[in-house]
């Protein structure tokens, strides 16, 4: 169990792994599988569980449903259809079976390396920018 919510563990497949990102689509995954094992980290792959449903709220029932139909000449309108859910998206959890492995340390620790040899940075492991930009500082924003 981590000790805050910065560093998470999970069973991926029964292996002990070092939380990398839940829910992240397949291109997001595709990225991350490409870049941690650039890196030398052994990543592991699960779908992640479907979110739970919403419970539908219940019919009314008792006496006082039961007088109002009876008292009541026309037959009762059927319920409407139920709205139809798209299917969820698919999503994934990834890992890295090195259980020290922080996502947050390594970025800005500068331990992870691109395909070039320029240094991660926020926003390249975020997707923002195209390439690794290491000669701008994380908190400059541009």
């Amino acid at each position: 169990m981590a000790i805050n919510q910065n560093h998470l563990f999970e069973d991926l497949d029964g292996i002990k792994c070092a939380i990398v990102e839940k829910n992240a689509d397949q291109m997001r995954v595709n990225f991350l599988k490409d870049l941690l094992e650039f890196n030398h980290y052994t990543v592991m792959v699960v779908p992640s569980p479907p979110p739970k449903a919403a419970a539908a709220p219940p019919a009314p029932a008792g006496p006082a449903a039961a007088v109002t139909a009876e008292a009541s000449a026309t037959p009762p309108a059927p319920p409407p259809p139920a709205p139809v859910e798209p299917p969820p998206p698919t999503t994934f959890t990834v890992g890295v079976t090195d259980v020290m492995f922080n996502p947050t340390n390594a970025i800005f620790g500068r331990l992870l390396k691109t395909h070039d040899g320029k240094v991660v940075t926020m926003g390249y492991w975020q997707q923002k920018d195209s390439e690794s930009r290491e000669d701008t500082p994380y908190f400059d924003g541009r």
